[in-house]
Formats: C-alpha cells, sequence, structure tokens
C-alpha cells in the first residue's frame, strides 16, 4: 500500500543542536553533521548566523543568574555558530547520548565532545535536553517556515517496513 506522506508522530520529533564557536573556529562543522547523517537523523533547518545576546539571554534564561553567565556570553558571541533541527526516532535523547557529557573530561570517547572538546568551557556543541525544550528552542533560533519537511527515501533502511 502507498505509504502516508507525513512520517509517523514517533519519528518526527526534532531536537536542536548548536555547532558553537570554538567548533565552528576548528572547522568541526562537517564532522558534527556527518555523525547525525550516518546515524539517520533527517536535516530539517540549518543556518550560520552570529548571535546576538538577546538571543542567547533567552536561550539560556535558566543560567543567566549563574556567575559564570558572562563568560559563557562572551565565548557564544565570539564568532559565528551553526544552528541546525534534526529529526527523527528519539531524535532528543539519541542526540544528548551522541553529543557526551557537558564536562569534556567526563564524556566518553565516540561521543562528540569525547572526540573533540577539552575543556567545559569549549565544548563544541549544545543539544536540547527534552522535548519541551527542543520545541522551546527550535522556536528561539528558527522561524516556523524555515523548518523543511521532506520526505527521506531511506526511512524503511533506517526505521524498518
Amino acid at each position: 500500500p502507498p505509504r502516508p506522506h507525513a512520517a509517523p508522530p514517533e519519528l518526527q520529533e526534532k531536537t536542536l543542536v548548536l555547532v558553537k564557536p570554538d567548533a565552528v573556529q576548528r572547522r568541526l562543522v562537517g564532522d558534527v553533521i556527518q555523525r547525525f547523517e550516518r546515524r539517520g537523523f533527517k536535516l530539517v533547518a540549518m543556518k550560520l548566523l552570529q548571535a546576538d545576546q538577546g538571543l542567547l539571554d533567552k536561550h539560556y534564561q535558566q543560567l543567566r543568574q549563574k556567575p559564570f553567565y558572562p563568560a559563557l556570553l562572551a565565548y557564544m558571541t565570539s564568532g559565528p555558530l551553526v544552528a541546525m533541527v534534526w529529526e527523527g526516532y528519539n531524535v532528543v535523547r539519541s542526540t544528548r547520548a551522541m553529543v557526551g557529557d557537558t564536562d569534556s573530561a567526563a564524556a566518553a570517547a565516540g561521543t562528540i565532545r569525547g572526540d573533540f572538546s577539552m575543556h567545559v568551557s569549549r565544548n563544541v556543541v549544545h543539544a536540547s535536553d527534552s522535548v519541551e525544550t527542543a520545541q522551546r528552542e527550535i522556536g528561539f533560533w528558527f522561524q516556523r517556515d524555515e523548518l523543511v519537511a521532506w520526505e527521506s527515501g531511506d526511512r524503511d533502511y533506517t526505521y524498518g517496513p
């Protein structure tokens, strides 16, 4: 039977991934993208931008009172970053596992931080920590019409019939 056009809801979960300024400077954008593509997730939005304080204040609202916040702001505005939305089954939880521990020294080898990051203050990527957070964060970084709905030809090979 012909498949309905839209993927089932469990395959439509989305997460925000930011490739932070240190990783852009170190030319790691392609390495990060490759890991998500190889895993089987679908890229539905991506842009290179210089984040401003207003956007970061919204994104990091829960950290604004922390003593390290000014340093975090300086780091996140120090150069361009790449914002991406990835879609797929359990993408939020899987992405957190792929990214690894926030503290790079504790991040397992094979994770993005375990392979590319030396210090907690330069930890290469941000990934949403829950489905609800992902929805909120995606709204900070992207307009609804910037998310591209497309049918991936490899779905049966990634998820089964």
